[in-house]
C-alpha cells in the first residue's frame, strides 16, 4: 500500500458520528466522496466514506456503520490516510504531493528541489530549497512540464522570481 495522509481528525460533530477533519490535501474531489476507502490511525483501520460536506474550515465525513458519536470518539486526534492506488490516476496524471522531492530545472540549470507545497488561497506555491529557499507559483506561466517518471519539473521565467 502507498499511503498518503489526507488530514487529521480533530473532533466529532453532532451525535450521529460525523467527523471533523482538518485537511490540506489538494485533490479533495478525488477522495472525499461516498464509497471511497480511508484508513484511520496508526493501526490503519479501514473505513468507507458515506457522506461529505464542508463546514467552515473543516471537511466533515461520515463513515459506513458508524452512526453514533460513541463509536467515533476514539478517532479524535488520529490521522486519516488513503491508498494512492485507489485513486485510479491515468498514466500522465499525478498528485501535487508527488512533486515533493522533484528537481526544478529552468534553462538547463538546476534551481533546487521541491520540499513542500502551500495553498495561499490565490493558488498553489511550490517551496524550493537550494542555496537559497524561495517560492514559485504552480501555474502555466512558470511550470511548463512535469516529468513524473524522471522526477523533474521544467520551468520558464523562474529565475525572474529569485531575488
Amino acid at each position: 500500500m502507498n499511503l498518503i495522509c489526507i488530514g487529521k481528525i480533530v473532533n466529532t460533530h453532532g451525535i450521529k458520528g460525523e467527523l471533523r477533519l482538518l485537511s490540506s490535501f489538494c485533490e479533495k474531489e478525488l477522495v472525499f466522496k461516498p464509497g471511497f476507502k480511508i484508513y484511520i490511525g496508526s493501526n490503519l483501520e479501514e473505513h468507507v466514506i458515506t457522506s461529505y460536506r464542508v463546514h467552515k474550515n473543516f471537511d466533515m465525513i461520515c463513515l459506513k456503520g458508524l452512526s453514533d458519536i460513541n463509536l467515533v470518539l476514539k478517532y479524535k486526534g488520529q490521522k486519516a490516510y488513503i491508498n494512492k492506488e485507489d485513486l485510479s490516476l491515468k498514466e500522465n496524471e499525478y498528485l501535487l504531493e508527488d512533486l515533493i522531492g522533484m528537481d526544478v530545472i529552468c534553462d538547463n540549470e538546476a534551481l533546487g528541489i521541491v520540499s513542500d507545497i502551500y495553498d495561499n488561497k490565490a493558488g498553489k506555491l511550490l517551496y524550493i530549497t537550494f542555496a537559497k529557499n524561495y517560492y514559485i507559483p504552480y501555474n502555466n506561466n512558470y511550470i511548463k512540464q512535469v516529468d513524473v517518471k524522471n522526477k523533474k519539473i521544467y520551468g520558464e521565467h523562474i529565475k525572474d522570481l529569485i531575488v
